[in-house]
């Protein structure tokens, strides 16, 4: 009889053992989800003199030296521009991608070389903080910049209008008006079909359809991006040129070229537009940084140019040569990330990567020529998607809203005004082929 409840309490015991272990892990697990996805719900960050409503200038520039990066601190010092400096605001992302990183960030592993991963079914591979003793944390926040909620599931940016400006004079020398559509065919969270668009025969992770609308010299004209879900695939590209009349797909180095006569490569879209295998992936250090977010509907618009029928009206710019958004920037929590290019015949010899910790948007990116000297360098603005068309309202995306890739080196700079666009109508999957390609390009 003793031994009988004995043999009861030891196993009562491992019972509650094993149910306070379970209790712990999935509390450890609540507490990583809550760090990684609203990381200003308990604190702001601030940084001594910083205040929402300043204007940092040359005149005050030096004390802001820390939270700038090394290339914008070098625009606000020459006087080419000054920063305005908003509240900090989160970002929150659609919850079914919150919920979709809870459910599976347990079962993802990297490879046993990079582009290789396993049990990332949908959300952020990798939502614990980076180690720095931990050699491959730079390629894990690179998955989670490949993996994030950018354009949600499917979104377009019609009109998008790109601008090449001379730096120096401030001369307009070209504007381009385009239409750009993204789409996911597989870790869907939000938009049906979820989790995947199928059939999907060509076992395609994410799609990319660009089509020019003016001016005449360049109309038609239309890119086509397919990545397929393996990363160690390539991409496949074509590109539709309207007075041609033909498809050809794009060679592999066409990626690193300027892109119709603009300062940006192929490569260069939304912050880094390749293949996590394409770089050596090394995590540099966390700290708090001024970044480009904030709310559209808030600021001085354009009200000269560009004004849609419905009265929506694009980001303003100004500053040197007309080269800088009319935005306002916060402190946020940002991950420093190195990426160095595989291919010794590539023209960059490393981009440095400033990545939001919460969204895992790449606002700014600095990149450096093959001598190691700075050379280019990107802003992406992100628009708070509460505070924008009211279609993108709930919507969980932080919008592409305004950018500006500047040539330091040629002294000239290529800015970007969008239209943003949270619409599944607006980008579905039979545009995204080149069949579709050569039916529209007459």
């Amino acid at each position: 009889m003793n031994n009988k409840k004995s043999r009861q309490s030891r196993a009562l015991a491992l019972a509650l053992l094993t149910l306070g272990a379970t209790s712990g892990v999935h509390a450890a697990d609540e507490a990583v989800i809550q760090q990684s996805f609203y990381p200003y719900q308990n604190d702001k960050p601030s940084f001594a003199g910083l205040s929402a409503g300043m204007t940092i200038n040359k005149g005050n520039v030096a004390q802001f030296k820390e939270i700038l990066d090394p290339a914008f601190y070098g625009f606000i010092e020459k006087g080419w521009v000054e920063l305005k400096v908003g509240d900090t605001t989160s970002f929150d992302l659609h919850p079914n991608y919150v919920e979709a990183t809870r459910q599976h960030m347990d079962t993802v592993k990297l490879g046993a070389k990079p582009g290789e991963i396993s049990g990332a079914v949908a959300g952020r591979p990798f939502p614990q903080e980076p180690d720095a003793n931990d050699p491959r944390a730079g390629e894990k926040l690179a998955w989670n910049y490949k993996y994030g909620y950018n354009w949600g599931d499917s979104a377009a940016i019609s009109p998008f209008y790109w601008k090449f400006r001379d730096m120096n004079t401030g001369k307009l020398e070209r504007t381009i008006k385009f239409d750009f559509h993204f789409l996911n065919f597989t870790r869907r969270v939000n938009q049906e079909p979820t989790p995947a668009i199928t059939p999907n025969p060509s076992q395609l992770f994410r799609g990319i359809y660009v089509k020019a609308q003016e001016p005449y010299d360049v109309r038609n004209t239309q890119l086509l991006i397919h990545r397929a879900e393996d990363d160690l695939k390539r991409d496949n590209s074509w590109l539709y040129l309207g007075f041609q009349r033909r498809v050809r797909r794009l060679a592999t180095g066409q990626v690193t070229d300027a892109f119709l006569g603009s300062d940006l490569m192929i490569e260069d879209f939304e912050g880094y537009n390749g293949r996590i295998s394409d770089m050596q992936w090394s995590y540099k250090g966390t700290r708090f940084m001024l970044m480009p977010f904030y709310n559209h509907n808030d600021l001085t618009l354009d009200s000269e140019t560009h004004k849609d029928s419905d009265g929506y009206q694009v980001v303003a710019f100004g500053g040197q040569g007309g080269c800088f958004p009319n935005i306002t920037w916060q402190l946020r929590k940002v991950y420093e990330v190195e990426s160095v290019p595989v291919d010794g015949s590539h023209p960059l010899s490393k981009r440095v990567h400033y990545m939001d910790a919460q969204t895992f948007t790449v606002p700014r990116t600095v990149s450096y020529d093959r001598k190691g000297s700075m050379w280019k360098t990107f802003t992406i603005g992100q628009a708070h998607p509460d505070h924008h068309l009211p279609k993108n309202k709930g919507s969980g995306v932080s919008i592409d809203d305004s950018f500006t890739m500047i040539d330091i080196q040629a002294m000239h700079c290529t800015t970007g005004q969008f239209k943003g666009q949270v619409d599944p109508e607006m980008s579905k999957p039979e545009m995204f082929s080149v069949q579709h390609m050569r039916a529209t390009g007459n």
